[in-house]
Formats: C-alpha cells, structure tokens, sequence
C-alpha cells in the first residue's frame, strides 16, 4: 500500500502528463515557456485573485511574499508553531522573528484567539498556517490584523483546492502562499509553489524578486532569488489541473469513509478523527488522527503493512535552531500535545473501498488497550 499513490494518477492522466511535456519538448521554451503564463492564469482565476505568480517551491512562495512586504531584521511576523518548518525559517532567513501562538485543538490551525496578545510594535505580518488541507479561521484573523493595520500571508501550502465560507484558499488575505510539491493536492513531478494576489504593487514586486528583482533584461529593481517555476513542471500541473476537481471529491469520499469507519474507536475515545468546521471544505492533504500511544500504534500499523507519517512530531518553537527565542517547553501546549499524538493515514484519491477498510481495521486494532483483544 502507497502513502501516497503519484503512480495511480500518472496511470489515470498519463496521456495528457505526456503530451504536455511532449509539447514543451518541441518548443524548448524551459525557462518562463508558455504553460508557466496558462498555469498562472487558470490558478490566479481558480483562487478568485487578479495575479497568480507561480516559483520554485512553496518555500519560495512564502519567502518571495515576505520580501514583498518589506520583511526584514527586527521585524516580528506572528505565525503557528504546528507547521513543516518553512513557515518560520523563512521569516528567520530574512533576519525577522517568528512569534508564534498556540493553536486551536480541533483544527490544528492558529487560534485566533492569542494573536493580539503577541501583537507589539515590532509585527509586521501575520502568517497562518491552513494544515492538513483546512483554511484557518480567516475572517477572525483578517479582522484583527485590519484593526492594527498588518498584511495577512496565507500558509496555504496544504489546502489549495479547499474552501472558507465559500471562498477559495490562496485567496482570502493580502497573499496566499502554497507548495505544488508532488504529494499535495495538486501536485507536480518536482518542487514547485505560487503565491496569489490582487494586490497589482505586491504582484509587480513578486514577479520581479522571483527573477534576480528584474524589472526587464538585464536591468535589476531590487535583490532578489532565482525562484522561478519551471516551464515543464507547468506542463504537469496543468495536465493535473484537469482531473484537479474530481481528485479533490475522491479525497472527500476517502477522508468521509475513514471516519464513517473510525467511527466506533472515535466514540470510545480511543482515537479523535479530523473535523472540518461547517461552512468549510478541506483538500484532505492528510487524514491524520490523535491517538494515545503513538509508537506503539505506528509499529502496529507498520506490522500489518500500512504506512503512516506523523506531520509534524516537533514543534517550530520546540526545533533546536530557534532554542534562542525562549519559548520553552509548555508555553505552547496545544501544539505540543498534538506533535506527541498525532499520526497521518494514506491519502491519495485513488484509495479504493478496501484499502480504506483494511486501513481502518488495522487502526482500530491498534489502538485497542493491551489486553482488549489486540
């Protein structure tokens, strides 16, 4: 059994995939090719944004919008600890500091109920992270960060394809930042990531920085990186961008039937299953769960042949590098609890009925105290 199964897709898809990179072949245009501009206007429409500027990976996309909005030494930019590690090193990277607040227990996601408590004269952004595949709460977040005149960057890494309140993620904030690495959502075959806008200034600046801060040829606006997306992972995105709907609805109905199935430990409060607030939709880039005893529950699973990941076991305030910011163990015990417990089941959209049966067999099994029948 696959994690995730990028063999099954390119299977499904495979004639598109290969006629996309067959065209982009003949063409030769590998740098800045046609699909890079298609890419970025099916993208910047689906977000419901007027710019779409795609990059190199989604570590890029958060690092171009920072260096948009002016981030730099000194600056503090509130963020969540309960995240891959990009989030916070690329705020570091530029000389700021991450600040980071708890998170909400049902959703993983920033509580927007610390924030202003982490708001002094020194933030310049506030940086939410949508994980798992659900956007966090937004409208809350947007509203304190308008109240103290701060540009909102969305961590949309995981929930391209999800909704909030009826709205597209990457577009709900000043800019929406997300990752096309090739076990999200929507994937490519490499790194890739775009940041989203209809802010036109923001839009220009981050054009330019993800091309050596080029205005046109040779003449340079401002320092920037080489961040740009390549023309045949476009290629890819694009051909994947067609079954881009019907993937995110078997993700669903997968993520729906492992609860369905998960139902009777959840309910004896062996394991807690995902919840995705109403009004909400995810992209189910994981189906993770909280269990009690972790190692033990993984080594079951791994037993039996199922594999797991454990997304993220460590805390951004807890990772030795930023050891300096004095954030000490239990100042943030949501996530920490969370990164003690929480375990990430396979997840793609071509999981079948009996996949998901099996899966879930093996946890209810696992997750049985020792001596109730496990």
């Amino acid at each position: 059994m696959q994690f995730v199964d990028l063999k099954a897709q390119y299977r499904a898809i495979q004639q598109d995939v290969d006629a996309r990179i067959h065209a982009v072949l003949e063409h030769g245009q590998y740098i800045l090719g046609p699909e890079v501009f298609e890419l970025e206007a099916r993208l910047a429409e689906r977000a419901g944004v007027r710019h779409c500027i795609s990059c190199a990976s989604g570590t890029d996309a958060l690092l171009l919008a920072l260096m948009a909005l002016g981030i730099g030494p000194g600056d503090e930019v509130i963020t969540s600890p309960f995240t891959f590690f990009a989030t916070g090193e690329m705020i570091a990277l530029l000389g700021a500091v991450p600040v980071m607040a708890d998170i909400e227990s049902e959703t993983y996601n920033l509580d927007p109920a610390l924030i202003e408590a982490r708001i002094t004269p020194r933030t310049r952004a506030i940086m939410p992270v949508s994980l798992y595949g659900q956007p966090a709460a937004m409208d809350e977040i947007n509203a304190i960060a308008a109240r103290h005149g701060l540009p909102v960057i969305e961590d949309a890494a995981q929930s391209f394809g999800s909704t909030y309140r009826g709205r597209p993620s990457c577009g709900l904030s000043t800019i929406g930042c997300t990752s096309f690495f090739p076990s999200k959502p929507l994937g490519a075959y490499g790194d890739g990531g775009a940041c989203f806008t209809s802010d036109d200034t923001l839009a220009q600046a981050m054009r330019e920085l993800r091309n050596h801060g080029q205005q046109r040829r040779y003449e340079h606006a401002r320092i920037g990186i080489n961040g740009r997306l390549d023309t045949l992972q476009a290629a890819i995105l694009l051909a994947k961008l067609a079954v881009f709907d019907a993937e995110l609805a078997a993700r669903d109905r997968a993520a729906q039937a492992y609860t369905h199935a998960l139902a009777e430990v959840a309910l004896s409060g062996l394991v807690r299953t995902p919840l995705v607030r109403a009004g909400n939709t995810s992209a189910w880039a994981q189906y993770t769960l909280e269990v009690d005893d972790r190692a033990s529950v993984v080594a079951a699973l791994a037993a039996e042949g199922v594999p797991t990941a454990v997304h993220y076991p460590v805390p951004m305030h807890r990772q030795p590098v930023f050891a300096g910011l004095g954030v000490g163990e239990g100042s943030l015990p949501v996530a920490e609890r969370a990164a003690a417990r929480v375990i990430s089941l396979p997840m793609h959209p071509y999981l079948g009925e009996e996949d998901i049966a099996r899966v879930a067999d093996a946890v209810s099994r696992a997750v049985q105290p020792v001596g109730a029948g496990r």
